[in-house]
């Protein structure tokens, strides 16, 4: 699914109050283009484990296991391989997991590449696991290269005239010295922000 940021949250905060009660679990992850480089696929597999062992009504031993195993051999941590098959067992011990990924654009392409190879593989081993992804349209080719079979694809685009009345309102609310900012400026920036909306 390719949404916006607050589309997500929405999504995420309504079927976390939805689940309530039930043997569902909801794991997230926000990507931002500020923390790219932490944001390997191993480390979000890694923090989706963490997030699914919470919920799990028991964590199977292999969990710890392998953690501690990892911390004698050298301090390299586990590979990407050994994190999907964590997060295959975790989930496995509940009803229904719902994997929420927001900005998949957001995430370096060689980065991207491995994130979507391990959802796939994590989607064919675990039955349960239903997956909610957002990016920009122009990564929606590598969604359907990766993750074919049963996607729905919903295109929201931002309201122009959202975006017109917010920017009118902030640059009225600006501080700044008036001489700063003329009204060639401000139709310079309506006029960027707009089309830059419209290509998201």
């Amino acid at each position: 699914m390719l949404m916006s940021n607050k589309i997500s949250s929405l999504v995420i905060d309504t079927l976390r109050k939805e689940i309530q009660g039930q043997d569902i679990a909801v794991v997230f992850l926000y990507c931002d283009y500020q923390t790219q480089r932490d944001q390997s696929a191993v480390n979000m597999i890694g923090g989706l484990v963490r997030q699914a062992a919470l919920r799990a009504p028991r964590i199977p031993s292999e969990i710890k296991s392998a953690f501690d195993e990892s911390k004698h051999e050298g301090g390299n941590g586990l590979q990407l391989p050994d994190m999907v098959k964590l997060f295959v067992k975790v989930v496995g011990s509940i009803e229904v997991v719902y994997l929420c990924i927001d900005a998949v654009d957001e995430v370096l392409p060689q980065h991207r590449l491995e994130l979507l190879r391990a959802l796939r593989q994590i989607v064919q081993e675990a039955p349960n696991v239903r997956l909610f992804l957002t990016g920009r349209p122009y990564i929606r080719a590598e969604f359907d290269k990766h993750l074919t079979g049963g996607a729905y694809t919903i295109h929201i685009l931002a309201d122009q005239g959202d975006i017109t009345k917010y920017l009118i309102q902030k640059m009225g609310d600006d501080d700044q010295d008036p001489n700063l900012m003329t009204d060639d400026l401000k139709n310079d920036i309506m006029k960027t922000m707009l089309e830059t909306a419209s290509e998201m």
